[in-house]
């Protein structure tokens, strides 16, 4: 079965590249299948049986439970008209838990490629791994221009700047 594998965070990004990743999957006849990935945080001392660990299942928890938010907020009640859906809550880095499950060449692995400010470029980008690792096609999405507005606005409103009703025409 031919699969679209889309990465999710909950950020306007990566809702964007859910949305046309339910539209590639659809065209295509495939499912759609949605990745959360997660880490648990780094505990002083190891454990010797980490699926025991408490921490571990409330950090699984934790991410199914943001997996379902982020899904409820991008199609609602239910999945999009004509796609098979599927969540998954994968413990890895965003990068590696993406390419590894879209490892068949008949897959498409769908990212967004999220702003390009200063703070992020200092992080590792999920894109930029998964263009490089990934055995199948990927497609890049790029940020909304609303997005762009949206940082603008809230650099804005932290320097507690004034609005300029000239912005607020087209």
């Amino acid at each position: 079965m031919r699969r679209v594998v889309v990465g999710v965070s909950g950020t306007p990004g990566s809702l964007a590249a859910l949305h046309r990743a339910a539209v590639e999957a659809r065209t295509r006849s495939a499912e759609l299948w949605v990745v959360m990935a997660w880490q648990a945080p780094r505990a002083p001392t190891a454990r010797r049986c980490p699926r025991e660990d408490p921490v571990l299942a409330a950090c699984r928890a934790a991410a199914v439970q943001r997996l379902r938010e982020v899904l409820d907020t991008a199609f609602g009640a239910g999945p999009p008209p004509g796609v098979t859906l599927a969540g998954l809550a994968v413990r890895a880095t965003p990068g590696a838990a993406l390419v590894d499950t879209a490892d068949g060449r008949e897959d498409l692995l769908v990212v967004g490629t999220g702003s390009r400010s200063a703070l992020r470029r200092l992080r590792p980008s999920v894109a930029r791994h998964c263009l490089a690792h990934a055995a199948c096609p990927v497609l890049t999405v790029p940020p909304s221009p609303l997005e762009a507005e949206l940082d603008a606005a809230r650099r804005r409103n932290l320097w507690r700047l004034p609005l300029d009703a000239r912005e607020l025409t087209p």
